[in-house]
């Protein structure tokens, strides 16, 4: 099959298309043919050799997936060959022709293979920090970097849960997230009292998805250091003494896979695709994915694959 590779550490450039074997699935495993795969930021630190996740090189890259099942493995009973599923491509391998996915779910029927590829690493990342933050109804959240497929994710969950969202975005986002159900308010110099000019006495709690060195701002607006959580800001979480959330560590909440569909159905969870690349055009979309100016998430499309709701 062919697959995305890298046998050095570096910039996208080091992205190479090569044949591999084709796997084939284990006890609880289902192979899918892949139809789109998702670009996450995490995949461009792995390339990087940022995050190993104890894995050497060669890699094969990406992890939000979907596709068809062509084989089941010993034990599942939860989809069936031919089945429209999306998930998290085990061992890092979704930019390929096939994969395998222990964690998995069945396409809301209303979705195509692009946007179900979009969905399964920013669902679980903002699944489990609202978690971490006990968001319920009555809550008010701030989150720091609302406009981006996890900050979208994130504030759409939580507009669900019956919180109040206040978000942080830049001014041409201002709009999307009311569209989202949130009040927005724009990053840089005074962005605080923007805050408090909604929320006089602070937020209950404060999520930091942007990583751009607010942490001390959101501790103050939420009133203690176990009030906030970052997801972007490693060295920040250090020095600050924030909780600096990691599945790989706190565990994770793909469990949000099987129930998403509701959302999508009843028209309360969207997340948009600001971009589609060939897979061919991988590097391209590391690049793009870098320039931390994108709305949304940005999908590789499998090359010869006819898109729509029923592809």
């Amino acid at each position: 099959m062919k697959a995305v590779q890298f046998t050095r550490y570096g910039g996208p450039e080091v992205l190479e298309i090569v044949d591999l074997p084709a796997p084939h699935p284990g006890p609880g495993q289902v192979r899918i043919q892949v139809r789109a795969a998702g670009i996450s930021a995490s995949d461009s630190k792995i390339r990087r050799g940022e995050l190993s996740f104890g894995a050497t090189l060669p890699q094969t890259t990406g992890a939000d997936v979907a596709g068809v099942v062509d084989e089941v493995g010993e034990g599942v009973t939860d989809v069936a060959v031919g089945d429209r599923v999306f998930g998290i491509s085990d061992d890092q391998a979704a930019a390929a022709e096939l994969a395998l996915l222990t964690y998995r779910a069945v396409i809301p029927p209303s979705l195509g293979f692009v946007d179900a590829a979009g969905i399964p690493v920013a669902l679980e990342t903002a699944t489990r920090a609202l978690d971490q933050l006990a968001v319920s109804a009555g809550t008010t959240l701030f989150v720091n970097g609302a406009s981006g497929g996890i900050g979208s994710a994130t504030v759409q969950l939580a507009v669900a849960r019956g919180a109040r969202v206040i978000g942080a975005a830049s001014a041409r986002n201002s709009g999307y997230l009311t569209m989202l159900g949130v009040q927005p308010v724009t990053y840089g110099e005074g962005m605080s009292d923007r805050v408090r000019a909604l929320a006089p006495d602070g937020v209950d709690v404060a999520l930091d998805v942007a990583g751009n060195g607010v942490l001390p701002e959101l501790i103050d607006l939420a009133g203690d250091v176990k009030n906030v959580i970052t997801l972007a800001d490693f060295a920040g979480a250090e020095q600050h003494g924030v909780h600096f959330s990691n599945g790989f560590v706190d565990g994770n909440a793909f469990h949000a896979l099987a129930g998403i569909g509701e959302l999508v159905e009843a028209g309360k969870f969207w997340l948009p695709v600001e971009r589609t690349f060939p897979l061919t055009d991988i590097a391209e979309a590391h690049r793009t994915s870098e320039t931390g100016q994108v709305r949304g998430r940005l999908v590789l499309i499998v090359p010869g694959v006819m898109l729509g709701s029923g592809s």
